[in-house]
This record gives C-alpha cells, structure tokens and sequence, in this order.
C-alpha cells in the first residue's frame, strides 16, 4: 500500500515536501473526524488539487458528481468540493441536505458567461424564428439557467441527449466549443450556439499540442470537448475527463498526452501509477482556489451554505431529471 507522499510525489503540478504531505496527512484526520461529527459526504471534481482528491469519498466529472449528488440518502451534509455551479446542481437535486462549498472564490468564468437574464431575452428572440426552439444547457452553468433549459447536457453525455430530442433547431448554452463538437457529431440539428466558452482550454493551442506529439510520436492524444476546434482535430479521442479516466485505464497505450484541466492528469498519476501522463493542460484558478483547510474550516462551521430558491430549484430539477431519464 503505497503512502501518501509516494502517491502525491507521482503528481506534477505541485512539487510536494515530506513536511507538506505530514501536514495534509493531520489535515485528512481532522476532516475524517468531522466528517464522522457531521454525518457528512466529501464530493470532489477530478480538477481539485491532489490533497483533496485523497480525502474525498467520491471523485469524478460533473455527470458523476450530479448522479452521485442525486443519491445521497444517508448523509446529511454534502460537502462539495467543486465550483459554485456544482454545488448548486447538488441542492437542486437533493433540497433536504445541507450543501457546502468550501470555498465562494470557486466560482466559473464559463457559467458566468450566461446570465439568466441574457438567456430569458434570447430564447424570445430565436423563438419568433424558430417556434420548435429546444433550450440545451451545459451542466456548467447557474441554477437561474437551468431552470429556463428544457434540458440538461454533460461533455460526457451532449451528443446522446440532443440526438433524443424531437426539435431540430437547438439554442446550446453557454459552451460554443461543446456545441461545436455536438453540431459534428449530430449534423441533422441545427445546433445555435451561445458564445462562452471555458477560458482553461481556450488557451490551449493546436501549436502546443503538435510540438509535444511531434517529440513523442506514439503518444495517445486525449482531448476535452471544451477545447478549440483545431485542437480537438488532433485528438485520438475527444473525450470527458470521465471518459479519459475509463480510457486510460482500458487502452493498451502506455503514454498519453491529456489536454484538459492539469488536474485530471494528477489523478491519473496516482490511480494509474504505471502509465505516463503528460500535461498539454491549463490551471483553472477557481478549480484550484479551495485548500485542504477550507476543506477542514467549512465541516467545521458549516459553511458556505448554498441555498436555490424554490422557484428556481423546481423548473432546474425537471431540466436535470430529463437528462437522467436519458441518460437511465
């Protein structure tokens, strides 16, 4: 059984100290308790810092986090280590627990790209022109905009769930890279999309990626939907960091280059010890702004609380339940 700093020493992103690692280990025992005090559930998002992703008792995608939110019976808190779209999307789910969000600066610059308001004065426009016109969001936007989606998409499941529509013409929020993707692999839509997009994979280039491939040529290129399309068209694969994980730990391919957020590749490392990650990723600051103290500080005080009000929550849960349906 390997150590805590043997697996954190497979990570890169950071360069862990033996003296670090001692104090995350205290840290893991104080959460652990507390965790016991509250009866509570740790969630993390595969993007989380290493240290997190260890204490955790659930790790994954948001497809994963919204399913597993969905299904918590036993707990009474869900602490919710992920960003503040995240955590919404597990109060509108399961309204009887107390959700936490370690950390408010945890916020999304993509979701933020699609104010509700914004949203409420496209959808009236685009109606006049099209009156079959299907609201599709991305799970990466506000409680506010789910509740005015008819339905609800992941990066893992978009292309599944717009196929079952009935509507042809599709206003797809916020993500124009995700509509992109979803426009290819559904070509008898007419996907309209809005356009946000994720400023982590934006910034990754075609350039970056070809001089990394052309030093390692046998390398298996993994990339998020999320990025460019002149990127993706470099890809292997064009995966969800769900499907990256599935993908690395099935494929015979030793090697692989993964473009997403670093993050994905840390947890890599340490699951998937002898394979070799390398990194044609970004930071999201807001993904990596929460600390194993806030971690501890929120069981601790209970805090920071999310809240949805109720005419917000109703309409975004049946948005969300549809994909569920989908998706059974």
């Amino acid at each position: 059984m390997p150590t805590l700093f043997e697996e954190l020493s497979r990570v890169t992103t950071y360069d862990y100290s033996e003296e670090e690692v001692r104090g995350f280990e205290a840290l893991h025992a104080e959460i652990r308790e507390l965790k016991k005090q509250r009866n509570a559930v740790i969630v993390a998002h595969n993007y989380y810092r290493a240290e997190i992703l260890k204490v955790a008792d659930f790790v994954g995608d948001s497809l994963e986090l919204a399913l597993m939110a969905s299904k918590v019976r036993e707990a009474d808190v869900i602490e919710f280590c992920g960003v503040h779209f995240m955590a919404e999307t597990a109060k509108i789910v399961n309204p009887s627990k107390t959700v936490l969000l370690p950390n408010m600066l945890a916020g999304c610059q993509l979701a933020d790209s699609a104010p509700a308001e914004d949203l409420r004065e496209r959808i009236a426009e685009l109606k006049r022109d099209y009156p079959d016109l299907a609201v599709v969001s991305y799970v990466n936007t506000t409680a506010a905009v789910k509740a005015l989606s008819d339905i609800i998409v992941t990066s893992a499941n978009a292309a599944k769930v717009v196929r079952t529509l009935p509507n042809r013409n599709i206003l797809f929020v916020p993500d124009r890279n995700l509509a992109r993707h979803v426009a290819e692999q559904v070509p008898e839509k007419n996907i309209i999309p809005w356009e946000g997009f994720c400023y982590v994979h934006q910034q990754i280039t075609p350039e970056e990626i070809g001089r990394i491939k052309q030093s390692d040529p046998d390398l298996e290129i993994l990339v998020h939907p999320e990025c460019r399309g002149d990127v993706a068209a470099l890809a292997d694969a064009v995966l969800s960091t769900s499907g990256m994980v599935r993908w690395a730990k099935e494929r015979p391919a030793s090697r692989f280059l993964v473009v997403t957020e670093c993050g994905l590749s840390d947890r890599l490392a340490m699951e998937v010890p002898d394979k070799t990650f390398l990194k044609g990723c970004k930071l999201c600051t807001f993904m990596k702004v929460t600390t194993l103290e806030d971690v501890r500080d929120s069981l601790r005080d209970l805090k920071y609380e999310i809240e949805v009000p109720e005419e917000i929550r109703v309409p975004a849960e049946r948005a969300l339940q549809r994909m569920f349906d989908v998706i059974d």
